[in-house]
């Protein structure tokens, strides 16, 4: 397989590209949300680590840039440190972020990830307005087995040319695509398949065969398939108005937030390696080739990291929004917050743990690159 290659200084000009944006509209929702309610902002930082650059506007926001580029802060008045840590010998005073009610801090903290979401289905919904949304032009013709790959896992197991799936482990499918995309979440699993022949249902329990492919750059994964091929058939594109374009991308981003879960999931119980990880530096590599592809490819990455963003900050895990989040939802149970010292320790702990998952992918990204013959 020939490889495209990429010119090196694309790739820190995709990472920026990407990130950037992202991190920035991230912010601005706690910033935003948190100015609405009143909350004062002592610093805005596109980074992490030393100041590169900034300025302090009227209402005595820093608004910076910082040298560490994976991430970025919105420190309100009042906390601690840009993780929004409660300072215990600070008087909470009008426009702190502590002084806001429960409610109040929940919404900000919560508007960084949706945010994210919002950017997702943002470049989604433009994508189904202008483009439509592809269809079938013949749909029952559209799940109906054409023709069987080689040692076909399908065939072996009873399958025959002509059937109909209908459903892969209970899930119905109507078109090739849904039926691919349900089946290569599972390499190496037993999958129910649901089938039609001859005006009668039936299911025959496949186990997916563990196939390895690679993309033009030579970016390897593991998908599952059972070796069929549907009819060759014409895609159409219909149009969509705004609020169905916003509802496809809605769709859109749960189907690919359940294939991260997935795919975590499946790392966590062994079933896929954690080569299939990425870090700062795979971001900046993925980044860099679909920037080469053109700006419709880099874009529809954007919307994928900006999900991925999103589900991440999500976690319980404090010093991540989720762990923000989870110390409210005590809160709100117990009618008065989580004592000091629980918070710091959590808070240290929480922080530890995100260091150490961010150097465990680093390795994993280094240990991937090309000098290490991986």
């Amino acid at each position: 397989m020939n490889l495209e290659s990429v010119p090196f200084w694309v790739y820190p000009i995709g990472f920026l590209l990407m990130l950037g944006p992202l991190v920035v509209l991230h912010e601005l929702g706690h910033y935003l949300v948190g100015r609405w309610f009143g909350v004062g902002a002592e610093a805005f930082s596109v980074g992490f680590g030393k100041e590169i650059a900034g300025y302090t506007d009227k209402r005595g926001t820093r608004w910076k840039l910082s040298a560490l580029p994976l991430g970025g802060y919105v420190q309100f008045q009042g906390d601690m440190n840009p993780a929004s840590q409660p300072d215990a010998d600070h008087q909470a005073q009008k426009g702190d972020f502590q002084a806001a009610p429960l409610w109040q801090r929940a919404l900000i903290v919560a508007a960084g990830p949706a945010a994210n979401v919002l950017i997702a289905i943002g470049i989604f919904a433009a994508f189904f307005m202008i483009f439509g949304n592809p269809v079938a032009a013949d749909p029952a013709d559209e799940t109906v087995i054409a023709a069987f790959a080689e040692g076909s896992p399908a065939e072996e197991a009873g399958l025959q040319i002509g059937d109909r799936i209908v459903a892969v482990d209970g899930e119905e499918t109507t078109d090739f695509r849904q039926i691919a995309q349900a089946i290569m979440l599972y390499p190496g699993q037993e999958l129910d398949i649901a089938v039609e022949r001859d005006g009668e249902n039936f299911t025959i329990p496949i186990v997916a065969e563990r196939l390895e492919v690679s993309d033009q750059f030579g970016n390897s994964s593991v998908i599952g398939r059972i070796g069929v091929e549907g009819r060759p058939g014409e895609r159409v594109f219909e149009t969509v108005g705004p609020f169905a374009a916003i509802g496809l991308a809605w769709q859109q981003c749960v189907d690919t937030v359940d294939m991260m879960i997935t795919g975590i999931a499946q790392i966590i119980t062994g079933d896929r390696s954690v080569k299939e990880l990425g870090g700062p530096i795979t971001i900046a590599k993925v980044s860099g080739e679909q920037l080469s592809l053109g700006w419709l490819e880099f874009t529809t990455f954007a919307a994928l990291i900006s999900l991925n963003l999103a589900f991440i900050n999500l976690l319980p895990i404090p010093a991540l929004d989720g762990g923000h989040l989870a110390f409210y939802a005590v809160e709100a149970i117990r009618r008065k917050p989580a004592s000091p010292r629980s918070q710091e320790w959590a808070f240290r702990t929480g922080m530890a743990l995100v260091l150490a998952l961010m150097l465990f992918v680093t390795v994993i990204d280094i240990a991937k690159l090309p000098v290490f013959g991986s």
